[in-house]
């Protein structure tokens, strides 16, 4: 067999998902010839799929270096960064990657999603365009594609392109539930017959679970709420049993917090004066997308979307080898970092995702930071936090009914409503905690109360954050930047009240949970 053959059915074989022999054959073949570039790329390819993306990065950079103006390695090269969390590497990876002109559509979506993760969704949509009109069958190139217009406002172009999907594949679960969130359902025109009609077929799990999700939000829009309950009811308990959450690991985590917080000298020291971030918080479906956006709108500010840098500085700098983001051994380990280095990690991580330096405020929207808020607090002494609060049980509803991405670590409390409410009340103790820890470092807003009188509580919310006052933030929804969050429609939308209240058509279902939260003195 000649090396080219050898490489050739490496190919094959990785395409196959035989992983361990494409990489037997790849080494076989880099030995042979170690100045070729093509067997690193196998290798590399191969770890990268059984879970091994440090072992894998050092293996394409090898290739890149032997083979420095192949795409494909570059592109891969700036994936493996992004999954290692090295922003600023990758951005640099992926801008080589696309200097180099490449029509492979498998290149263009492979750099398109690593600029998307960058919060660069102006240089991605392209990239996603080219690849779907190269390659029109291959329907993860159109969700990659659609989701972006859908960031974008262009929701009836994202509407043709998940039809697209679905004419290929009618059970397409990706594609019903995007289309679900673009528009509101009416009985004139819905698409509930085909949505459940593909439900008895659904493929695998992820598809079962969006497919009664996407009936559940069409539901939900006719008002027919006791078949969205039953929709949802049934997905969630069918997710929570395949992630096993057990909403002990959530309690204890927030005991652990407050432990290490409660000790004298536990992460103290000098921060970073002078860099003055603002940093939304809150339960997830609460509004701080649409305060995101207002903030987004000022001309001094900045957006970077949700970042996550700070879950990710505090990890690394712990040195913590568990597996989650934030643990109690995480937490321990962070008392022997010192606030300045955590906030030079975070700033580090935002920079390289702002992409130019400038004089804008940096904005991190990630509600789960509500965690970090004692490490905010002491890393960015002028930084201002903004949390906002939600009617408990609108908080609880929306959280369940919101299909969070079903890999993610971070929501396993959603997918039941007695441990959505068990998580708002942890929330809620850690807001109070806070507050005692950190007085006046953190405005609370009230989502309702945002919506019943915008200009009064933007102002205030402008004043707390350091900012003069501008017009422009009472007009967010008219900004043309790419939302990429679950809220992207509703905050391309004046402020309305359409989502307050929405507990009560549910009374009935949450009556378990609000006999909890009552219990808890939340009323």
């Amino acid at each position: 067999m000649t090396a080219d053959s050898a490489l050739t059915d490496a190919r094959r074989a990785l395409a196959q998902g035989d992983f361990a022999r494409a990489a037997r054959m790849a080494e076989a073949a880099g030995r042979a010839d170690p100045r070729s570039a093509e067997p690193y790329f196998i290798m590399a390819m191969a770890l990268a799929e059984t879970g091994h993306v440090a072992h894998a990065l050092g293996r394409v950079q090898r290739a890149v270096a032997l083979d420095p103006d192949n795409a494909e390695y570059r592109a891969q090269d700036a994936r493996l960064l992004i999954l290692l969390q090295r922003d600023a590497e990758a951005r640099v990876a992926a801008t080589r990657a696309v200097a180099l002109g490449s029509e492979d559509p498998l290149v263009l979506d492979t750099i398109g999603c690593v600029l998307a993760r960058l919060g660069d969704h102006g240089a991605a949509l392209p990239l996603f365009e080219r690849a779907v009109a190269a390659r029109p069958d291959t329907l993860s190139f159109r969700f990659n594609y659609a989701s972006s217009l859908g960031f974008f406002g262009q929701a009836e172009q994202a509407g043709a392109q998940y039809e697209a999907m679905i004419a290929r594949d009618p059970g397409n679960g990706q594609a019903h539930y995007g289309l679900a969130g673009l528009a509101r359902q009416t009985p004139a025109r819905n698409h509930i017959p085909r949505i459940e009609a593909a439900i008895p077929h659904a493929r695998d799990h992820a598809a079962f679970v969006r497919l009664h999700y996407a009936a559940a939000k069409a539901h939900e829009d006719l008002g027919a709420n006791d078949a969205a309950f039953a929709h949802l009811d049934v997905a969630n308990r069918a997710h929570k049993a395949r992630i096993g959450y057990d909403p002990q690991t959530d309690a204890a985590l927030v005991r652990a917090l407050r432990t290490a917080f409660e000790r004298p000298g536990y992460f103290t020291g000098p921060g970073l004066p002078g860099a003055a971030p603002i940093f939304v918080v809150g339960l997830p479906r609460t509004g701080t997308t649409l305060v995101e956006r207002i903030l987004a709108a000022h001309p001094r500010v900045r957006s970077l979307g949700e970042l996550q840098a700070m879950p990710l500085a505090v990890k690394r700098l712990s040195q913590s080898p568990s597996r989650l983001v934030l643990d109690a051994q995480t937490i321990a380990g962070a008392a022997r970092l010192t606030p300045r280095d955590v906030a030079q990690a975070w700033l580090d991580c935002a920079q390289a995702q702002a992409g130019a330096p400038g004089g804008a405020r940096l904005l991190d929207k990630f509600p789960l930071n509500f965690l970090y808020i004692g490490f905010i607090a002491r890393a960015f002494p002028d930084a201002r936090i903004v949390c906002l609060r939600r009617h408990p049980l609108d908080s609880v509803w929306s959280n369940f009914k919101h299909l969070f991405a079903l890999g993610s670590p971070y929501y396993g409390f959603s997918y039941d409503l007695l441990d959505t409410a068990r998580y708002y009340a942890l929330f809620d103790g850690m807001m109070a905690f806070w507050r005692d820890r950190f007085p006046g470092q953190v405005m609370e807003l009230g989502y309702e109360a945002l919506l019943a009188d915008q200009e009064g509580q933007t102002r205030a919310l402008l004043v707390h954050c350091g900012l003069d006052w501008d017009p422009a933030c009472l007009e967010f929804h008219t900004a043309r930047g790419a939302v990429a969050t679950p809220s992207a429609q509703q905050v391309r939308r004046p402020i309305n009240r359409d989502s307050v209240d929405r507990w009560k058509g549910y009374a009935e279902h949450l009556a378990p949970a609000m006999a909890y939260l009552r219990a808890q003195g939340i009323a």
